[in-house]
């Protein structure tokens, strides 16, 4: 969630903060908030059986909090080009930003700290772009989806998934898109239970049907069938994620995909 302060001061907090962005709006500025995440390597759940298979993801920077609906339309302000009625259809659907009062308000001031959703993938990668930086990499946006509040990685805690399972089986009107949840062991918030959300690669997650990699190239078409190759089968709520956004093309928007961005970092060398 950005730091906003009125007359164009910085607040000490945000000059403090890895990464901050500082975006300017009419008598208002917001800076992201990002942390540093260091790289390990990473049992994913595309990851092979074997420790060799595991993924490596080097250090990089994670937004704190997905983007809202008021730094979203700020972006608008300053590249209309996104606005709804300007975007082209190649970079998103007719659902994208359906619900806003006009092409660049969302008439709703309640919404403003709200995570933003129903936009596409290439509007939250230019969203980033406009941050200088990138949506995450499956890999990094699963590594820090693993852990809670006080453990890097919870996969293994059958409470903790039973938690993010509760989450996911709230009905659409139960559910908000709020920030309320506190934040896990690297300092981000709301990884699960409050919208899903793009990452950079969310093309490449489908179970390749190559036949230099699997076994039966016309079986691992099917997702049902392909979700067999997939790891730590238990961790459903992140399969679910998968599966969604496997389903999905660029243009794609619905009422509950949002995002938030990340950065690189330069590893030390040691």
């Amino acid at each position: 969630m950005a730091n906003c302060n009125r007359r164009g001061s910085k607040s000490k907090l945000g000059q403090a903060l890895l990464g901050t962005v500082f975006l300017l709006a009419p008598a208002i500025i917001c800076a992201a908030e990002y942390v540093a995440i260091p790289g390990k390597q990473f049992a994913s759940v595309l990851s092979g059986p074997n420790v060799k298979d595991m993924a490596r993801v080097p250090s990089f920077a994670m937004r704190t909090s997905p983007v809202t609906t008021g730094e979203y339309q700020q972006f608008l302000h300053i590249h209309p080009e996104w606005q709804r009625d300007q975007i082209a259809s190649i970079f998103a659907d007719a659902s994208y930003l359906h619900a806003w009062a006009s092409a660049s308000d969302v008439g709703n001031e309640k919404k403003l700290t709200q995570a933003i959703t129903s936009v596409s993938w290439h509007a939250a990668q230019a969203y980033c772009e406009s941050e200088d930086a990138r949506l995450p990499s499956w890999y990094e946006w699963e590594l820090v989806a693993a852990a809670d509040e006080q453990h890097a990685d919870a996969r293994s805690d059958p409470a903790w998934r039973a938690r993010i399972l509760s989450w996911y089986s709230e009905s659409p009107a139960q559910s908000s898109t709020n920030m309320s949840h506190a934040p896990n062991y690297y300092g981000v918030r709301d990884m699960h239970g409050l919208i899903w959300e793009w990452v950079s690669d969310f093309n490449a997650l489908l179970i390749s049907a190559d036949s230099r990699t699997q076994g039966d190239p016309d079986k691992l078409k099917f997702c049902g069938a392909g979700a067999i190759s997939l790891q730590n089968k238990e961790n459903y709520a992140i399969l679910m994620r998968v599966a969604l956004l496997s389903s999905l093309t660029g243009a794609s928007t619905t009422d509950n995909l949002g995002f938030r961005c990340a950065r690189d970092l330069k590893e030390e060398k040691k």
